[in-house]
């Protein structure tokens, strides 16, 4: 099958930005035949946590980025933009707040951007690196490095939605593949929007019909994870479930369910991150 002119030129500018940053370059890869829903057969699949706010003029780049990035890697690569920090602050005419007490607490527990756009690539501190964070240049060929990982855990979610009563449930799986142990080993469970409408500083000024992707809007375990203990055995599978009240203002069609699965203490390294939509 020949390759479309677009795909072709989004290659082109992943390698480039992988080679600047001296990162083996992006080479893609057909997504998951077997369905990322599918245990036996799910393969690693990457967190993206990107620190962002409606203040930030260079954040829509980083955003934008992980648009080609996601459209590159498909299910294989998980996005949650967290809106903390000093850019984080809406505006007067802002019509939504993104800020929240959990997208502070992760900030402060994964440590603060020296300049944006700014992410972490599955809470990990890669060779040459003085924090988690790391930039835009750098993104693609960490993502990679990342992916060609087996994983050691895998996680499942369910979710059901009732409209009626704005009311989410959610279940959780996590099945070890191989021994694991650390001084803790956490599960986070959060919620994303996209395609939000609001005001966002730009190279150009303030755009007040800019969409807001894969918004960060809350935590359903404890902003830094549910603890499930420091060690777990190759085939132990875990089952957590969760029940959530949904504001009016959320679309839930916009929504997706993030989990993954992630370890505290000298490291903070996630082993494997999964997401679905609230509503299928």
């Amino acid at each position: 099958m020949k390759s479309s002119p677009i795909r072709f030129l989004l290659l082109c500018s992943l390698l480039w930005l992988s080679a600047c940053s001296e990162i083996p370059p992006v080479i893609p890869e057909p997504s998951n035949p077997a369905g990322p829903d599918d245990l036996d057969n799910q393969q690693r699949q990457v967190l993206i946590e990107e620190f962002t706010g409606v203040r930030c003029v260079n954040c829509p780049a980083g955003s934008a980025f992980i648009q080609d990035l996601l459209a590159l890697h498909g299910n294989r690569l998980v996005a949650v933009s967290i809106h903390a920090g000093e850019f984080s602050y809406p505006y007067n005419d802002s019509q939504y707040n993104f800020q929240t007490p959990e997208g502070d607490q992760i900030l402060n527990y994964l440590g603060q951007p020296f300049g944006y756009p700014s992410a972490v690539i599955d809470r990990k501190l890669f060779e040459g690196e003085a924090t988690l964070q790391v930039g835009k240049g750098s993104w693609a060929g960490y993502i990679e490095q990342e992916k060609a990982q087996p994983p050691k855990v895998k996680v499942g979610l369910e979710t059901a939605w009732q409209a009626a009563g704005r009311k989410l449930e959610v279940d959780a799986t996590v099945r070890a593949v191989e021994n694991v142990s650390a001084d803790d080993i956490r599960l986070t469970v959060l919620i994303t929007e996209d395609g939000i409408v609001d005001v966002q500083e730009t190279p150009q000024g303030k755009d007040p019909n800019y969409v807001h992707r894969h918004v960060f809007r809350t935590t359903l375990t404890p902003a830094l994870g549910e603890s499930l203990g420091p060690a777990l055995t190759a085939g132990q599978t875990l089952n957590r479930s969760y029940s959530f009240a949904m504001p009016d203002l959320w679309v839930a069609e916009n929504c997706h369910v993030v989990a993954f699965v992630h370890l505290d203490g000298a490291s903070k390294e996630v082993l494997q991150a999964h997401q679905v939509a609230v509503v299928e």
